[in-house]
């Protein structure tokens, strides 16, 4: 008998996408496999779209909005899976994606072991994802994760991942306190779990880029999160290999966030966490420097400021992605 994988979905207003979502967890060409869509008390049609889809092994949960990560860990607790496969409703996979991680060396997978894939980006074709690989793409020692996550800034889609439930459960539950970057956060847990990452190159997944969502959110409790968030992550490094190379790979991660929250300085509660960002760096070995513009935006810098600056390329960024969401869906609709 194949192993069971649990396919888990939390939604929260997807039913632009919810469909297309269930449809790719469905398509697995794995056999074995429970699919679990727990509803975050959505506003639009999502639950009764997903309604649709139910089944002997298509299960669907309401529950009132209490966000992602209560909705994944009540996902969690249904699952009887021996391997788990976080799934966002707009995200998809490929129809082999699970079967080509399980079938990896034979079939002779162990549970301590953390498997990866490639993934694409796109907007509503994935006929048109762009497959970029980077550092994270290759087999990987936990140590040797966090350092290049950490120094290069690269990040992996949530959907690459198949966790064991042996993994799985010594990693523990999604941490409800984070509305940021909580996926990165739970992930640094779950590699820290682990023996060593397998990436399966030829399984894919594909990642929806341009929602507007929690991802977009630069309010102060979001920017508390994303400090939480990096602080929690830095201690799991630290609990695996506490050395000059992983604090100065620390103190890059936290440079990294700075970038990020800079532009919300003036805010007196931004202040402290920057403060506060400075300090452990400094207990790191490291120190922290204000963010530097790029070539292109020194001049605006130089005679408006560095506020308008940053307006300015923010403008600019959303400019970009939208035109290119257009475009996307254009090519999306007529082919």
């Amino acid at each position: 008998m194949k192993k069971l994988v649990s396919i888990l979905i939390p939604a929260y207003n997807a039913e632009k996408w919810i469909g297309e979502t269930i449809n790719s967890a469905i398509n697995q060409v794995w056999p074995n496999k429970e699919i679990i869509i727990v509803d975050d008390g959505s506003k639009d049609d999502t639950y009764n779209i997903a309604r649709q889809y139910e089944s002997k092994n298509v299960k669907i949960i309401r529950q009132d909005n209490k966000g992602a990560c209560s909705a994944r860990n009540n996902a969690f607790a249904l699952a009887q899976g021996e391997y788990i496969q976080w799934l966002d409703a707009d995200d998809l996979l490929a129809p082999d994606k699970i079967s080509r991680q399980l079938e990896y060396n034979n079939g002779h997978v162990e549970p301590n072991i953390l498997l990866s894939s490639s993934f694409g980006t796109f907007y509503y074709s994935i006929k048109r994802a762009k497959f970029t690989a980077h550092g994270l793409w290759q087999n990987l020692s936990p140590i040797d994760y966090f350092l290049l996550k950490f120094n290069e800034g690269t990040w992996m889609s949530q959907s690459v991942w198949l966790v064991s439930r042996f993994i799985s459960e010594r990693a523990g539950p999604w941490n409800e306190k984070i509305i940021r970057d909580n996926d990165g956060e739970y992930f640094c847990r779950v590699v820290s779990m682990s023996k060593a990452i397998t990436f399966v190159p030829d399984a894919k997944c594909y990642y929806r880029r341009g929602n507007a969502s929690v991802s977009g959110n630069i309010s102060v409790k979001a920017m508390e999160s994303l400090f939480l968030s990096r602080c929690l992550c830095i201690q799991r490094l630290l609990l695996l290999e506490d050395s000059e190379r992983t604090r100065s790979a620390c103190v890059n991660f936290l440079k990294s966030l700075l970038k990020i929250i800079y532009q919300k300085r003036d805010n007196p509660n931004i202040h402290d966490i920057i403060m506060k960002m400075h300090v452990m760096a400094e207990q790191l070995g490291g120190f922290l420097n204000p963010p530097e513009f790029n070539l292109k935006y020194n001049f605006i810098n130089y005679i408006f400021g560095k506020d308008i600056a940053v307006k300015f390329k923010d403008i600019k960024w959303r400019i970009t992605i939208g035109t290119r969401k257009n475009v996307d869906k254009f090519y999306h609709i007529f082919n």
